[in-house]
Parts: C-alpha cells; structure tokens; sequence
C-alpha cells in the first residue's frame, strides 16, 4: 500500500511539473508571438506609404498573417516585405486584398517599394534599439542611399545610429548627417 501511494504521489509530480513546463514554454511562445506583432504593427504604422489602420496583424509561431485591405500590388508586396525582414519573423501570409488591381508594374515602383521598405526597415530598427534615440533621427532613402538626420546624445550613438542603418538589407551606402547634442 505504502509504494502504490509512493507511485501516485510520484506520478502527481511528475505531471504537475512537466504541466508547469508545458505552460512556460506556450507563454514564452505567446509573448515571443506577440512581441513580433507589436513590431509588425510598428513597422506598417511607420510607413508613409501604407494605411496601417486597413491592414490586421496576426502571429502564431513567428508566423505573420496580414489580413485587410490596401489600395495596390505594390501596398501589398511592400507590407510583406517590410513585415518579412523583421528579425524573429519565420514566414509571412499575405492575405490582404487589393482594392485597386489595374496598374502597371515597372523597375521604377520596384525601387520605389524597396526604398520604402528600407526606411520602414531602418526606422524600426532605430525606434527599438534602447541605445539610440530612434524618435529624434530621420530616415529618408533615394535609390538604396539612406540619409539619417537629427541629434544623438553621444558619439558611440551616431556610431551605432550608422552601423543599424548600413546593417539593413538592401542599403547600398549610408550618409550620415547626424548631430551629437551633448545634454
């Protein structure tokens, strides 16, 4: 009888920490998941090109969903693109529904929606890297070129301010016009 309530208590055990492990892990999951959303959300949002309030974001797995409505082709691709190079992001589903589907397709929006994409891209970066203060630097791209403007607090910011910006797919070069406004 002793060892039957040994075994029960035993097995109780074991089932509530490997449960306890099972709940960490689907949290950790859950806030990994929605961590990537709030960055997906961010990086539409800083988008002047794409209206983020028509298009849904949704994670599961690192997983990125986009659902909702944008006005082209060139709107749809650019929010996967944007939403795909973000770090942590597995796969993109884009569901988003063009309303406007008669337009040509040229190198010209190509470059556009890269440029695009790259600024989103770069802003993001900035706006989550905690050493930089992503709120007082502009980005603007031209044909792959990034131009940051504003003030950092320290030259180790500007540094690293350049060093995000040239760290970015597709920049082809980075001109640095950045001001250190010492406090």
């Amino acid at each position: 009888m002793n060892n039957s309530i040994r075994s029960i208590v035993t097995l109780t055990l074991l089932t509530l920490g490997s449960s306890a492990a099972y709940a960490d892990n689907t949290w950790e999951d859950k806030s990994k998941d929605a961590w990537l959303d709030g960055k997906a959300e961010s990086t539409l949002l800083f988008n002047g090109n794409l209206n983020s309030f028509d298009i849904n974001t949704d994670v599961k797995d690192g997983v990125v969903i986009l659902t909702g409505k944008v006005d082209s082709k060139v709107d749809k691709a650019l929010a996967a693109e944007l939403v795909q190079s973000l770090e942590g992001v597995k796969s993109v589903e884009n569901k988003l529904t063009v309303l406007n589907d008669k337009e040509p397709e040229d190198s010209t929006i190509v470059a556009t929606l890269t440029d695009s994409k790259v600024e989103a891209v770069v802003k993001a970066k900035l706006l989550l890297e905690s050493e930089v203060s992503g709120t007082n630097i502009e980005v603007e791209v031209n044909a792959g070129v990034v131009t940051l403007t504003g003030k950092v607090g320290s030259d180790s910011a500007k540094q690293l301010a350049v060093a995000i910006a040239n760290n970015t797919k597709d920049v082809k070069s980075v001109v640095n016009k950045l001001e250190v406004a010492l406090s």
